[in-house]
């Protein structure tokens, strides 16, 4: 199967080796990776603070460099739920992407790809991808298939996070909280390593993790099966 990937700005700029984790994994399974250049923003930033017109602009934009392409996967649950969802919303019809999990086990039928990964891991479902695009138990059944890997179990692990976006900037001092309850439960799970489908998330945990000087990583579900 041909699939292109949309990697989203957030991980080129910050976090490429998710992109690359996915061309790895896919290519890995027999499949062929395109990734259309052009590609930007999806617009879900301009359309979370009321730029509804240059979200628009944007969404338009991303139709038009993905047009032609039948599969799309995309390592961000979060900018999922924009195009699946919100397009409309903005008078733009969305084409076919699918989060990543998705796609390995609806579209592929894969539930164990060969990755090896030897860590005790706690799953963070993020909001986007619980209440959003609901993944249900596709990265579970992911993760349980990885040899040697661990699944540890997380105390609220449907709770935020506290990010939510600009909502962390806007909202300092209850996003700090909520953090601080989700990094409470990550250190009392006696994970190695945090797992979810949203490095914004990730890096938010990761963030609070750091500052408290815990030793804990960070890595998002791509990675991890990738890793051989």
């Amino acid at each position: 199967m041909r699939i292109a990937l949309f990697v989203t700005c957030f991980n080129d700029t910050l976090f490429p080796e998710t992109g690359k984790a996915v061309v790895r994994l896919l290519e890995g399974l027999g499949h062929e990776v395109g990734f259309p250049e052009e590609q930007t923003c999806c617009g879900q930033l301009h359309f979370n603070t009321g730029y509804r017109r240059d979200a628009a602009r944007l969404a338009r934009r991303f139709v038009s460099v993905f047009d032609g392409c039948d599969t799309i996967v995309c390592p961000s649950a979060s900018c999922v739920g924009m195009v699946r969802d919100y397009y409309p919303e903005l008078g733009v019809e969305p084409p076919a992407v699918f989060e990543l999990s998705e796609l390995l086990v609806d579209r592929l039928g894969v539930d164990e790809v060969g990755a090896v990964y030897p860590h005790r891991v706690a799953y963070h479902p993020t909001c986007h991808s619980l209440r959003g695009v609901r993944v249900g138990n596709r990265p579970l059944r992911l993760l349980r298939a990885v040899a040697g890997l661990e699944l540890v179990e997380l105390a609220g692990s449907d709770e935020c996070c506290g990010f939510g976006g600009t909502f962390a900037v806007k909202n300092e001092a209850t996003s700090a909280a909520i953090l601080e309850d989700k990094c409470r439960a990550i250190r009392a799970c006696g994970a190695e390593v945090v797992c979810a489908l949203d490095n914004s998330c990730l890096m938010h945990i990761g963030g609070g993790l750091s500052r408290a000087g815990d030793p804990l990583r960070t890595v998002h579900l791509a990675e991890i099966l990738a890793a051989r």
